[in-house]
């Protein structure tokens, strides 16, 4: 019950992604071989809120369990992503940006082409969880507490409206949280939270700050076999591990002074 988890975290996936994307994409051609990796190794794969339910309860775990995640809600998750799952059989939950989707709340701001309302009850009617990802996707931890609270529950009355049922699983947009936004996130009646981290998810970090394991364009498969079996991710991460620690200090400076400044 307490041994970690591999929870992984996808964004657009398909073949000429947008600029703003290409980096964390990956190709539907990568995207198969991934799977036939976690198929091969008999990895069974859960819904975020499939983990979140067994670790509140003390549920057993089936023997090799993995997360597949999606953040911001591409439309080459149900083109390219969903076709692929359904022939493994796996679950899977995509957090959607829920300003960002095509149809009647679309804010503007999206990075690429996004997936619609229809798309999306397709996904939940396949078996996907469908998780918050905030309304705007903002660095919320760099935001009021007004801002927060709009931003976390108009995802949520959104994806509850359009759903038929809101939603119980969370992502912070960027990663990016703090104490503040995950008692937010958690007085807006989600259930479990993922952060990014690049290390493993354990029972022992709380509901509301599970890490995850980027997947991105230059993830070769050799790699994401590593990744999967928690295999030197010292190694794989050590860029990423070093500029989230410098970059939270500047973080935290920036919080300090517009605290200041409101006093």
């Amino acid at each position: 019950m307490n041994r970690p988890v591999p929870i992984l975290m996808y964004h657009a996936v398909g073949h000429s992604p947008s600029p703003a994307t290409h980096r964390l994409s990956v190709s539907p051609e990568a995207f198969a071989a991934q799977m036939e990796v976690l198929a091969d190794r008999g990895f069974t794969p859960l819904t975020t809120a499939a983990l979140g339910r067994a670790w509140r309860d003390g549920r057993p775990l089936p023997d090799r369990p993995v997360l597949i995640t999606f953040d911001d809600g591409y439309e080459g998750v149900h083109r390219y992503a969903l076709p692929v799952l359904a022939g493994h059989g796996f679950a899977a939950t995509v957090f959607v940006t829920t300003g960002w989707l095509r149809g009647p709340y679309d804010e503007g701001g999206a990075l690429d082409t996004m997936l619609d309302w229809d798309q999306v009850r397709e996904l939940a009617a396949a078996g996907t969880e469908i998780g918050g990802h905030a309304h705007t996707h903002p660095q919320l931890d760099q935001l009021d507490e007004h801002r927060v609270w709009s931003e976390t529950v108009r995802c949520k009355e959104i994806v509850a409206e359009e759903l038929g049922a809101p939603p119980v699983s969370f992502a912070y947009p960027y990663g990016y949280s703090s104490r503040r936004v995950r008692a937010t996130v958690r007085g807006a009646g989600f259930a479990q939270a993922l952060a990014v981290g690049n290390t493993a998810a354990r029972r022992r970090q709380g509901p509301y700050a599970l890490e995850r394991l980027t997947v991105r364009r230059s993830t070769r498969v050799e790699e994401f076999a590593r990744m999967v079996e928690l295999r030197s991710l010292g190694r794989t991460f050590a860029g990423d591990r070093a500029l989230t620690k410098g970059y939270a200090v500047v973080r935290r400076c920036r919080a300090a002074l517009r605290e200041a400044r409101r006093l």
